[in-house]
């Protein structure tokens, strides 16, 4: 199956995967599908199972964190990276505030990527070690 090559671009604009090869975005984007989310809808509940990655090609998701809310995503931002790769329990509530379109990738697909493409791990590694620091100066 060839990867559709408008994912591949929208993934390979992503801070995450900007530093992977062709061939590696186009594993990936084999295993991504378009969903369509209806306004009002929860995609993520905190503290619930993770299922996968979510990068927004139209419309706007409302977050919350503990009750609190963070500023409103929209398109190019994504969510649910972290628990994509640790499988652990989802750090935010996200909600479609519109109608909501994103490239959804579920971790059953992208763990076996890992494996498969290493340079996929490092590139991702780079980027959270990024964000570690960043946050880290800021404190």
């Amino acid at each position: 199956m060839a990867a559709d090559q408008n994912i591949v671009q929208a993934l390979g604009s992503t801070d995450l995967f900007s530093g992977v090869s062709k061939r590696a975005l186009n594993a990936i984007a084999e295993q991504a599908r378009v969903v369509h989310h209806d306004a009002g809808k929860e995609i993520t509940e905190e503290g619930g199972g993770a299922v996968g990655f979510h990068l927004i090609q139209e419309g706007t998701a409302a977050v919350t964190v503990h009750g609190a809310s963070r500023p409103n995503l929209g398109p190019g931002d994504y969510f649910g990276e972290i628990s994509l790769i640790d499988g652990k329990p989802r750090s935010a509530t996200v909600r479609a505030e519109t109608p909501l379109t994103t490239i959804s990738l579920a971790s059953w697909s992208f763990l076996p990527i890992l494996d498969a493409q290493p340079e996929v791990s490092k590139s991702l590694l780079k980027v959270l070690c990024a964000r570690v620091r960043a946050a880290e100066a800021s404190s």
